[in-house]
């Protein structure tokens, strides 16, 4: 038995904190403004098709949840684990430290304002912190389980130059992105919209600090694994901080280009746009180089269990990369 109690558990949880937010979604794009101040917020075609969408990336994460609980979990392709895992740890992780500190610096105050009730700010970000840690312990026990080698250090070949080449540009652009959102985290105002400069709130001002160092960080660990420190650390601030990049990146350029009441207030200069567009590419960029350098040589994420290990259901304990390659 390997891992079973602690998958259980950590799968079950998951599960357990995506319904609420299921539930709410399903609600409100079926007509039913529980929780809503304003009725017609939920009405317009934009709210329609975001409330869509963030039900979509949740249903995903409800199917990998219950995946990972169950012993067909292991033979999903390893994109479909991977690739919508990234993109969702990216999005969750601010969350699991901003809800916290948003709690510690400003109170449950912090949520009275808003198109919504306060109690729905409480389930949606609470859920999303459960989940997000959860997710976050089922990901590693599966990925133990199904693909060891990766924690031993045992994965990629020969770096080439231009993957080095890559990491190190990569670096580059970090530093860069990091350290324009750590200059408006201090106080720095050059290039925001005045409206968007005064609504920063301190809490806000500690989680951009918090991205600003999760980028950096993601860039140095992610040269180092090119550089061939295979360090579970390593891979680990790399995954967070590139999915991270990608998915908030990705997300605040959706709001933007679709509007409605989401849009943010006070982006009216192009810095912020920039700086998201920038963020998409180079988390996009780092995240296919290090999808490169985990499957080369062959031997580790293959992309799914091989049909000669079996279907027995939850008693298939074979992982993905026993007894082949």
């Amino acid at each position: 038995m390997r891992n079973d109690t602690g998958r259980i558990v950590a799968g079950t949880v998951a599960i357990a904190a995506i319904l609420p937010y299921l539930t709410l979604k399903t609600l409100w794009m079926t007509g039913n403004p529980v929780g809503v101040h304003e009725p017609d917020l939920m009405a317009g075609s934009e709210m329609t098709g975001l409330n869509a969408m963030t039900l979509g990336l949740d249903l995903v994460a409800l199917v990998l949840a219950v995946g990972f609980t169950f012993g067909w979990g292991r033979r999903l392709p390893a994109w479909l684990v991977l690739l919508p895992l990234w993109v969702g740890t990216g999005l969750l992780v601010p969350i699991v430290v901003g809800l916290p500190v948003t709690l510690a610096l400003d109170g449950p105050g912090a949520f009275a304002t808003g198109p919504l009730e306060s109690w729905v700010y409480v389930v949606v970000y609470g859920g999303f912190t459960v989940q997000g840690l959860a997710l976050g312990a089922s990901l590693v026990i599966y990925a133990r389980d199904r693909w060891p080698a990766v924690f031993a250090g045992r994965y990629g070949g020969a770096v080439p130059a231009l993957m080095t080449l890559i990491a190190r540009g990569a670096l580059g652009l970090c530093a860069v992105i990091g350290g324009v959102r750590l200059y408006w985290a201090l106080g720095g105002t050059a290039g925001l919209d005045p409206a968007m400069a005064a609504g920063l709130s301190l809490s806000g001002a500690v989680q951009q600090a918090f991205t600003a160092l999760l980028t950096i960080a993601g860039g140095v660990a992610f040269l180092a694994l090119v550089r061939g420190a295979r360090r579970v650390p390593y891979l680990f601030v790399a995954w967070l901080g590139t999915g991270s990049l990608f998915a908030w990146g990705l997300y605040s350029l959706i709001l933007l280009a679709v509007g409605g009441p989401l849009r943010p207030e006070g982006v009216e200069t192009a810095v912020p746009s920039l700086v998201d567009l920038f963020s998409t590419l180079t988390g996009l960029v780092m995240g296919v180089a290090g999808a490169v350098e985990l499957v080369s040589g062959g031997r580790v994420v293959q992309p799914a269990q091989d049909p000669l290990e079996g279907d027995d259901r939850d008693r298939d304990r074979a992982t993905a990369d026993q007894g082949h390659h």
